[in-house]
């Protein structure tokens, strides 16, 4: 059944309103976001209860200005749905995700798959309109926890070092002399000399002190 459509009376006709379609198979997610969003002088809701519906209801009630799918409901078919919505969009309109577990590597798959992002359902409801105006400005909308994992990632792989490499920089960032190091890693001190020669060389630090600092200035400490 294809729930109430919700839009402003006198605002439909003001370039500045967004029209929005979301689609989630629970009936309290949709009423509560259309309670909030229907607040927003800048908002007109329309909802779904499947994917199947929504398809339906931008073909009847389009175009949109922004799609918002929920990620497990019935006809989505993993991101089938996310491609056909944005088939049916041809790009007049961002289509995004709405989930409870949002991922991020759910969040690759909709990006490479052509969505505007992910929202998620854990974020506090506030925050959905925030995530709302963002897409419609054009932009790609993830999560901060996705954010931070996606920084935190880059960091990893822009680091020149090896794993021994790094474990040797950590414990010489708490600062710990070679025969320390070498009876922590069960590794000789020759050895370890080695490691610290090759981290500053990498790090083209002038000594241990200086690829510490230079370490924890580009976020690899």
């Amino acid at each position: 059944m294809l729930l109430d459509n919700f839009t402003k009376s006198g605002d439909e006709t003001k370039s500045n309103v967004i029209k929005l379609l979301i689609a989630d198979d629970h009936e309290m997610v949709l009423d509560i976001a259309r309670m909030y969003l229907d607040q927003q002088s800048d908002m007109a809701v329309t909802t779904a209860s499947s994917a199947t519906e929504a398809f339906e209801v931008f073909l009847t009630h389009g175009p949109f200005d922004i799609v918002l799918l929920d990620y497990q409901m019935p006809g989505m078919n993993g991101l089938k749905g996310l491609a056909k919505m944005l088939e049916l969009c041809g790009g007049s309109a961002p289509v995004g995700i709405i989930t409870g577990h949002a991922t991020r590597h759910l969040m690759d798959e909709v990006l490479a798959a052509g969505g505007a992002g992910v929202i998620s359902k854990a974020q506090p409801i506030n925050s959905l309109v925030n995530s709302i105006r963002f897409i419609h400005a054009g932009e790609i909308y993830m999560p901060l926890d996705l954010l931070k994992q996606h920084s935190e990632m880059k960091v990893v792989s822009k680091s020149p070092l090896s794993g021994r490499e790094t474990t040797v920089l950590k414990l010489l960032g708490d600062g710990n002399k070679n025969k320390q190091i070498a009876a922590a890693l069960g590794l000789s001190e020759g050895t370890v000399k080695m490691h610290v020669m090759s981290i500053c060389k990498k790090l083209k630090a002038t000594n241990r002190t200086h690829a510490v600092v230079l370490a924890r200035n580009t976020g690899l400490l």
